[in-house]
């Protein structure tokens, strides 16, 4: 699990709130599993709201544009990215998100790693928070407006119930080009040290990581 603070500047979120102030929000449940659809009040954007695309399209560019992302998800393929509000009395009970879904272009995905990018200011809002079970325990999450909580797919996860205020997140889901968990770590500590190496350790290390890449990325 991994925070990413400022994944969005504040003219971003500034801007993805406004384009959601105009859209049309309705039910949670109607994207949510068999499962899920018993634990899940909240509401979410019509996804072929031209505004809504538009800012989903944002948050990717800037996912994508992130250091981190690059280099210990790798993401191979992108789920089209939802937004959700929770207003008082709202909440996602636990729950496991689908191994498979569908991609921004309509095909099936397998899906590696979850996301939410948090768009409202935590004193804006209360309670909310992303807890995620760890088996021994969780952990909660409630960061400042523009960062993002990234996780395995696995793991059970819920948001608590919403007190007062509003809690509007985008999530989203991404088909790893390394499958394995501990493969894509290994491959990040990796980078990790070419950052601090000599020029020759540098290309040894790219050496290395593309053949790491060759051994266990999927196309």
């Amino acid at each position: 699990m991994v925070v990413i603070e400022e994944v969005l500047a504040a003219a971003d979120v500034s801007a993805v709130r406004d384009a959601l102030a105009g859209a049309e929000f309705r039910d949670g449940r109607a994207t949510a599993g068999p499962a899920a659809e018993r634990v899940k009040r909240n509401e979410q954007a019509r996804g072929d709201d031209p505004a809504v695309l538009a800012s989903g399209r944002r948050i990717r560019l800037a996912l994508e544009r992130h250091r981190v992302m690059r280099t210990l998800v790798r993401p191979a393929r992108w789920s089209s990215l939802m937004f959700s509000r929770y207003g008082p009395d709202h909440e996602y009970g636990l729950h496991a998100d689908n191994a498979g879904m569908f991609d921004s272009e309509s095909w099936p995905m397998r899906t590696d790693v979850s996301f939410t990018v948090f768009l409202s200011d935590p004193d804006s809002y209360e309670g909310g928070d992303l807890f995620i079970d760890e088996g021994a325990g969780g952990r909660a999450f409630r960061p400042p407006a523009g960062s993002a909580v990234i996780y395995p797919t696995g793991l059970l996860h819920r948001v608590m119930p919403v007190t007062a205020g509003v809690r509007l997140a985008c999530v989203g889901w991404v088909q790893s080009l390394v499958r394995r968990p501990d493969q894509r770590e290994i491959l990040f500590d990796l980078e990790g040290l070419r950052d601090a190496a000599t020029d020759h350790e540098a290309l040894i290390l790219d050496k290395t990581i593309g053949n790491l890449l060759r051994m266990w990325g999927e196309g």
